[in-house]
């Protein structure tokens, strides 16, 4: 028996040595070189392409077995011109053999050396890549693929998703890489080029336990891009674990993205958790050195110079969440959170925290010299004439906003926009079943505040709004200057305002515009409008004052101006200004469709004028004045007509006039001539 077991022994002794010399000596003596021909036309025959190999063939089988190829070449298909579609200048793979038999892949090299590959899509759309195979096998693919799937193959498939461990005890690659490669890609219908140079690939360490180390480096139209980090480790069961990660992404010498998390169960719960931190760069500079004008000019040269971001990023396929965000731009600093979920509607929630922003640095130069302002209309028949745009406009789809669920709140320090600085921000935004409402806003605006309650309700296909607003203690003045670039009225405004609107367009809106409220002025002035100047004007007139040439203002210590609104229609029933020299009162109404203005002014004089150019007393005058013509063109006018009926002189004027009581001989003027004045300033 012993003698049995040693001539087993020996023989299979025997046996290993002869197959272990026969898988060395065959590589030293057998030409692999004279099979060329025979791998190149199986390589065309199952792939549609031209194939070649260069001569350099080098074959081991023990203890490594290893291949090395050169100059491998695959052509283009017909109608791509004659060069190779891919080409590899030097292929080389060595793994250990005895290792095989208990599925442990140990692999001591795996290099492709000087890869090129040219990738085009032609005019009619077709790339180069596809329909590669042999025609036969492509049209089973093809019919195979308008057949319906077997259900036993369904679930075969369902298997191995959800089983997806290795058939291999173990991996450990020393060294994968990609050696100085090339890829290009060319659109003919579009004329878009792109190149990725130098391509540098090393990946070591692989292992089915441990992280692997990643480090790549390439050249994107000639600008630099890297990526250096650690992935893993992957485990034996793929998909089935989370996957650490940390990397590193730089590119075009200004942009540096540090990524570093996990993926959670990729092949089952497919979700992520990672933190981003983009360094801060500069926009301006990064378009500067891809050869790009910057799509903006901005107002301040000096804006969107730094931009930094760092953020915790959550995601699947139900939800992805934003938290710890922070976003500098320049010398603003925003703090933000966000979830989104149910994609389908989406359903939003959202916190935005900003210590100060100046809006109007950022907007383009070509706005700066009519923000705000009023620009002249172009010539020829406009909406105020018809009633209607003379620009049709596609209707907007509400569809989406019927579905969302938004629920947002702002806080803002600070802010800059349209001119107007604000402070104190804060609002609350939410919408669900397509009603959206913006409540509470409210900020600190010039000394004084304001506030708001906005509804928008698009749950037709024309939106209704409505809105109330309040202020108090408000610098009309700065307020007007900053926004508008004029000088209209001053004062501490307080108001509150309610509107509401049907429609998306102006036209619409004017047409359906109602509401009711109150403006409320507090010693303030009326800049451009001289009331008791208009007045000794109109009295100058007639002989009865002397005329002035003081600058534009009307002074009071209280100015009110209720209105009421309703289908385009505004009136102002009873507008009153208070003053220690003057009251007034005035009524009328503005068509906002046609742009009209219609309002009657009752001043009336309580005291003297001092202060406004005048010594005399002249408590009790009376002289209307009428506001008509368009918006753009209004007139401002004494109603002369009502100073000829009420302010003749009567009898004893008459009498003082033409006889004189020797104290004045001023007096005595020409009545006739004086009448025959004042009908021509009337007519005229």
């Amino acid at each position: 028996m012993i003698r049995f077991l040693k001539w087993v022994i020996v023989t299979i002794g025997i046996l290993a040595g002869l197959i272990i010399g026969t898988a060395v000596l065959v590589p030293m003596f057998v030409d692999v070189g004279k099979y060329l021909p025979n791998i190149e036309a199986m390589v065309t025959r199952h792939t549609g392409r031209s194939f070649s190999m260069g001569d350099d063939i080098k074959l081991s089988l023990f203890p490594w077995a290893g291949i090395r190829l050169s100059d491998l070449t695959l052509g283009n298909p017909d109608g791509f011109g004659e060069q190779p579609m891919i080409t590899v200048k030097r292929f080389e793979a060595r793994v250990k053999v005895l290792p095989l038999l208990s599925r442990h892949i140990q692999v001591e090299k795996f290099i492709v050396a000087s890869p090129r590959i040219a990738l085009v899509k032609n005019k009619a759309g077709l790339g180069n890549w596809e329909n590669i195979g042999p025609l036969d096998i492509r049209n089973s693919d093809q019919g195979d693929q308008a057949q319906s799937t077997d259900p036993g193959q369904e679930t075969s498939a369902k298997t191995q998703t959800q089983s997806t461990e290795l058939p291999i005890a173990s991996l450990i690659v020393d060294r994968f890489a990609v050696i100085n490669g090339f890829l290009s890609y060319v659109d003919k219908g579009s004329g878009l080029s792109k190149k990725i140079s130098d391509l540098n690939l090393d990946l070591s360490g692989i292992s089915l336990d441990k992280a692997i180390d990643i480090t790549l480096g390439a050249q994107m139209d000639g600008k630099p891009v890297s990526l250096t980090g650690n992935v893993g480790p992957v485990g034996k069961n793929p998909g089935a674990t989370d996957i650490d990660f940390d990397l590193m992404v730089k590119a075009l010498d200004h942009l540096a993205l540090s990524l570093k998390g996990r993926l959670i169960k990729p092949m089952t719960e497919q979700a992520v958790d990672m933190g981003i931190d983009f360094a801060p760069f500069s926009p301006k500079k990064l378009f500067l050195s891809l050869n790009q004008p910057f799509p903006i000019e901005t107002r301040d040269a000096l804006a969107l110079d730094t931009l930094s971001l760092t953020a915790v990023i959550k995601g699947s396929a139900e939800a992805v969440s934003v938290s710890d965000g922070v976003l500098v731009l320049d010398d603003s600093t925003m703090n933000f959170n966000a979830r989104v979920q149910a994609f389908e509607k989406p359903d939003l929630k959202c916190v935005l925290s900003v210590d100060t922003i100046d809006v109007d640095r950022y907007l383009p130069l070509a706005t700066q010299k009519d923000s705000g302002r009023a620009v002249s209309a172009p010539s020829g028949p406009t909406a105020k004439d018809t009633g209607k745009s003379s620009t049709k406009t596609t209707p907007i789809d509400y569809a989406p906003l019927r579905k969302m669920v938004l629920d947002a709140k702002v806080n803002i320090g600070s802010l800059k926009v349209a001119g107007l600085s604000m402070s104190n921000i804060t609002a609350f935004l939410a919408g669900k079943n397509g009603v959206f409402t913006l409540d509470p806003f409210s900020m600190d605006l010039y000394q004084g505040k304001a506030g708001a309650k906005v509804g928008v309700d698009v749950r037709k296909n024309t939106p209704t709004t409505t809105l109330h607003l309040t202020t108090s203690d408000i610098q009309a003045g700065p307020v007007i200057r900053d926004s508008m670039g004029k000088n209209i009225i001053e004062g501490a405004l307080a108001s509150d305002i309610f509107l509401s609107m049907t429609g998306d367009t102006l036209d619409m809106i004017k047409k359906s515009l109602a509401g009711n409220g109150q403006l409320k002025f507090v010693d303030g002035a009326i800049v451009g409008v001289d009331i008791a100047g208009t007045i000794r004007n109109a009295k100058a007139g007639i002989g009865l004052g002397e005329s002035t040439t003081e600058k534009s203002r009307t002074d009071f210590a209280e100015l009110k101006i209720p209105y009421t609104a309703a289908r385009g229609l505004v009136k102002i029933p009873e507008a009153s200004l208070v003053s220690p020299l003057l009251r007034l009162v005035a009524g009328g109404q503005t068509h906002l469709v046609k742009e009209t203005l219609d309002f009657r002014i009752e001043p009336k004089l309580v005291a003297t004028l001092k202060g406004q150019g005048d010594t005399r007393e002249r408590s009790g005058l009376l002289i209307p004045l009428v506001i008509s013509g368009s918006w753009e063109n209004p007139k401002v006018r004494p109603d002369l007509e009502a100073i000829l009926k009420n302010r003749l002189p009567d009898a004893d004027e008459l009498k003082q006039l033409i006889h004189g009581d020797g104290s004045d001989s001023g007096k005595k003027t020409d009545i006739k001539d004086r009448a025959r004045g004042l009908i021509k300033d009337l007519f005229n």
